[in-house]
């Protein structure tokens, strides 16, 4: 524990991976080293271990959060045209989910497949145009749960709902609430159902601090991008947060902060928070054979960040 608690890097050590991708918001990896990440100009490009690249799908508009099941399909939230895709790894794809109770989904952000193959989306809100709940801070944001009796909402009620993830055992479905910074956490019942959320972690993890991704690691603690301080926090298993390294641009982070308060944000606010060295940190996952090898997309640049982590990552579900 108190390894993570001290962990911190400067801007010079991390390295960058890959090259023109466009908006490489997700990252999956694989055991032999494959990189999957998302990109607007199809679905995902396949960043090989010998380092070439290949992009697959065409479905352009804004690819979001990724997931992998066992039988290495890729699954693509596409924040921009409001479907959820099934990859295969020919490329060749089906709209997977398009609408729930009879209405379309909205924004989706994120698929997380757990242990028991049930699959977890996360709607970032009802609206496709998601600047809408941005600028209105409306807790519309919502999340879906995918099992043997099909897909139903099982919590809602959040702030931009970003990423979907489980802890080790599973006794609790996380979520990222972008626009209160903060992790939430709900108990997940045997029937697939959510208890109560709850704040993990601070009631905020501080000033301007968005956050996007997150994952955990394999003592419990929760690695997190804060997306406009183009930076990485980390919330420890016993709840305290610190720091890891970030970039921010201090004058345009404060008039975002205060367009977000004024209900007057608009997306190229966003774009003008981008750091000198990294622009907008959107997603982490671990990798590599000893999985301390660390990947981060990010909404604007045309590679990948790279860092090594003093200890692994938790393995998600298609490593197993």
């Amino acid at each position: 524990m108190d390894t993570i608690k001290n962990f911190a890097l400067q801007l010079d050590e991390l390295q960058f991976v890959g090259r023109d991708l466009s908006r490489p918001e997700s990252v999956i990896a694989e055991k032999d080293g494959t990189l999957w990440v998302s990109d607007t100009r199809g679905i995902a490009t396949r960043i090989n271990p010998d380092g070439t690249q290949q992009l697959l799908g065409d479905v352009g508009h804004e690819p979001n959060g990724l997931a992998m099941d066992t039988e290495g399909n890729l699954y693509s939230a596409n924040i921009g045209d409001g479907n959820v895709y099934k990859m295969y790894r020919d490329g060749s794809y089906e709209v997977f989910l398009d609408q729930i109770d009879g209405r379309p989904l909205g924004a989706p952000n994120f698929v997380f497949i757990d242990s028991r193959d049930r699959i977890w989306i996360s709607i970032s809100t009802a609206e496709l145009d998601y600047m809408v709940s941005v600028s209105s801070l409306r807790p519309d944001g919502y999340i879906i749960l995918i099992d043997e009796n099909g897909p139903r909402i099982v919590g809602d009620g959040i702030c931009i709902t970003n990423e979907v993830r489980m802890d080790s055992e599973e006794k609790y479905l996380y979520a990222a609430e972008t626009m209160k910074g903060r992790i939430l956490r709900f108990p997940v019942n045997k029937d697939g159902s959510l208890g109560k959320k709850e704040v993990f972690g601070p009631e905020s993890l501080g000033y301007g601090s968005f956050v996007d991704g997150f994952t955990f690691d394999a003592e419990g603690n929760i690695w997190v991008t804060t997306l406009f301080r183009n930076g990485l926090m980390i919330i420890t298993s016993d709840g305290e947060a610190h720091t890891v390294f970030e970039d921010p641009v201090d004058d345009a982070l404060k008039k975002l902060v205060d367009k977000v308060e004024a209900g007057t944000v608009v997306f190229q606010d966003f774009r003008n928070c981008a750091g000198p060295r990294l622009q907008l940190l959107a997603s982490i996952t671990f990798a590599g054979p000893d999985l301390k090898t660390v990947f981060m997309g990010s909404l604007a640049m045309p590679h990948l960040v790279t860092f090594r982590s003093p200890i692994p990552g938790l393995p998600m579900r298609h490593w197993k």
